[in-house]
């Protein structure tokens, strides 16, 4: 196991929300948004690679004095990079952009916007990565946080030059519970699943039979969570890795984060595996990716000042859990 920070200094006080994708001849890309505080018009994008330790952070994304939030990394059928992020005054009113790069993150592109005109403000992946099907569509996993907060998905079927937006995700819960920021897999062609973030305390699910193009409504997954930001990843043995707050109330702290592991579809989860847990501590907004030969890895917010990197192998973490009932 390993476990780092990506940076010891920084050209910005604060920093949160990072994004993980390996490179091609190894190492890797990590990205975050940085600035004096979040919301703070001087937010923009970052990021560091690693090859044999990390780069100095580096500015990717500052298109315009508003503050800009959430980068997502994916890695097109092509080899390009792409990068989503997040530009507006406020959450509910931000717009996706997308920047891509051809040289493993080096250089980027200018930032165009994904869906011109977009007036909803929450279009494609609103913090975790999106996932290529077996069809050959993207799906990225999308929310907007108005009135109301809604997820939902959007799908693409030309390689990300144009979007088709699923119906909001319903939920079987009592009225007032709000659900963000999904997490995707997909367990069969076609047989696609989502967790949630919720008001509820804890972490719901919900599933589509047709590629994303439509979902059932959301219902507990029996996973605490104290509504903050959740990521899934999923192997190619069918276990799912999943990394969230493990506190059961709404708006609770952010000082415990831990790993689950599903070996079921996500019916049953282990106990988790703790990578911080400190009274005073904040960590968050994890990002999970599988790595070729069993690996994982994971970047996460802590304590707003930096980001950590983990990883380690699969089958090691999975040992050091017990799977338990997903109602336990």
């Amino acid at each position: 196991m390993r476990k780092e920070q990506i940076f010891d200094r920084a050209p910005f006080t604060e920093c949160h929300a990072s994004s993980l994708l390996p490179l091609r001849h190894g190492g890797f890309l990590a990205v975050w948004f940085g600035g004096s505080k979040e919301g703070n018009d001087d937010v923009g994008i970052w990021g560091a690679i690693r090859r044999d330790g990390w780069t100095a952070p580096f500015p990717i994304a500052k298109l315009c004095d508003e503050p800009h939030w959430n980068p997502v990394l994916f890695r097109e059928r092509s080899g390009r990079i792409a990068l989503f992020f997040k530009v507006g005054r406020t959450i509910k009113d931000w717009r996706t952009w997308r920047t891509t790069s051809d040289d493993e993150g080096v250089h980027w592109s200018a930032a165009a916007e994904l869906v011109p005109g977009d007036s909803e403000g929450g279009r494609g992946p609103v913090k975790n990565k999106p996932i290529e099907l077996s069809d050959g569509a993207i799906l990225a996993p999308a929310s907007v946080e108005r009135e109301q907060w809604r997820a939902f998905t959007d799908r693409s079927t030309d390689g990300g030059k144009s979007w088709q937006r699923s119906a909001t995700v319903e939920i079987e819960a009592p009225d007032g519970v709000q659900a963000i920021q999904p997490t995707l897999w997909e367990s069969a062609p076609g047989m696609v699943h989502m967790l949630l973030r919720t008001s509820a305390g804890e972490i719901f699910r919900s599933d589509s039979r047709d590629g994303g193009r439509s979902w059932g409504k959301a219902y507990p997954a029996g996973l605490p969570n104290n509504n903050s930001g959740i990521d899934l990843a999923k192997f190619p043995d069918g276990t799912l890795a999943l990394c969230a707050n493990p506190a059961g109330t709404n708006w609770g702290p952010r000082n415990r984060l831990a790993l689950f592991f599903s070996q079921d579809n996500g019916i049953h989860w282990s106990e988790p595996f703790d990578l911080e847990n400190e009274p005073d501590g904040e960590f968050s907004y994890p990002a999970v990716i599988a790595l070729p030969g069993d690996g994982l890895a994971v970047t996460y917010t802590w304590r707003r000042r930096g980001i950590v990197f983990f990883r380690a192998a699969l089958d090691e973490l999975v040992r050091l859990t017990e799977p338990v009932p997903a109602e336990a």
